[in-house]
């Protein structure tokens, strides 16, 4: 939908007053101009305008909307959730999708996002819909502990980390027992497909891109601080290699860095000038701090040549 208004942008210099504003897949337009989703940390209204802070810190102000306030922000936050939902990768089965409170961390050890917003169970995860860039995809193969007290949901993961959603209403309580129902049942899938792939060669680890998937996986060797993965997915990959100070963290973020990618797995390895190409793909990395801790580990690759064995193994040693 179009509408009418002011918008002010003072980082470049740009004030237009009664201009064309329209809200698409990906992004907002106003004029000759847009501003993309994913360039957006923040959405906020205030006195009757609406604020975009910028990744760069940046704010767009868009003001004068009149009678089309209201319809403009419910609809800025439903299409940026859309667009948030697509850089998630979500494909799987929604089972609840409610609108609740929630408490996410964030990369400050001492400070966390509170706030009210779309929280979505799925057959294999929970998923937080903020009007914020923090949105987050919670794979349920990875909790550590779900428990529901009074109107709170917390979820602890293997790695530490604790979500909390909740004062959902009515459907708190069964989606807490349907959260913890799909969690035991994607461990026992996971567990059951794990068992099913061989090791091969130096390799002595084996993980899954996503649950779901069937015949895709990953394998893995370590060295000293060191680790060589070989995906298997019918493609003509190459062995990618990554260098880390804990190996505890680095295979549980590359577990659950390659679960978050799902099909997409080049976001895993593309280079950084072709990733800030990719809208879709910038925010995805953004959304997943597995994905940031894996990329921020690559040591290169190994391209399949005759060499390639002799080099793996001199990487590894």
């Amino acid at each position: 939908m179009n509408y009418k208004a002011t918008i002010d942008i003072p980082a470049v210099g740009l004030h237009k007053d009664d201009t064309n504003i329209s809200i698409g897949r990906e992004g907002l337009g106003y004029g000759s101009g847009s501003i993309d989703f994913a360039d957006v940390a923040l959405l906020s209204p205030i006195n009757h305008r609406v604020y975009l802070t910028l990744m760069d810190g940046s704010r767009a102000e868009i003001s004068m909307l009149g009678f089309s306030f209201d319809g403009f922000w419910e609809e800025l936050v439903q299409c940026f959730g859309v667009r948030t939902a697509e850089a998630l990768f979500i494909e799987e089965e929604k089972l609840m999708d409610c609108e609740g409170e929630y408490s996410l961390p964030t990369d400050s050890p001492t400070e966390r996002e509170n706030g009210r917003g779309r929280v979505q169970l799925f057959t294999d995860a929970v998923c937080v819909l903020p009007a914020s860039s923090h949105a987050v995809r919670i794979p349920l193969v990875f909790t550590e502990d779900i428990s529901l007290d009074g109107y709170l949901l917390t979820i602890r993961m293997r790695t530490k980390e604790v979500y909390q959603v909740g004062k959902m209403g009515y459907d708190t309580q069964p989606f807490a027992e349907r959260c913890m129902k799909q969690a035991k049942l994607m461990k026992q899938k996971r567990m059951a497909r794990l068992q099913a792939i061989d090791l091969q060669g130096i390799f002595t680890e084996k993980g899954l891109f996503r649950t779901r998937q069937e015949g895709e996986y990953w394998l893995s060797a370590y060295g000293q601080d060191c680790c060589a993965v070989e995906l298997f997915t019918g493609e003509n990959t190459a062995t990618y290699l990554y260098r880390f100070p804990d190996r505890k963290l680095f295979t549980f973020r590359l577990e659950e860095a390659m679960e978050a990618v799902g099909s997409y797995r080049e976001i895993i390895f593309l280079p950084e000038e072709k990733l800030q190409e990719n809208p879709l793909y910038r925010m995805a990395v953004h959304r997943s701090a597995a994905v940031r801790f894996l990329r921020s580990c690559s040591a290169g690759r190994i391209i399949h040549t005759a060499s390639h064995e002799e080099k793996l193994r001199e990487f590894l040693a």
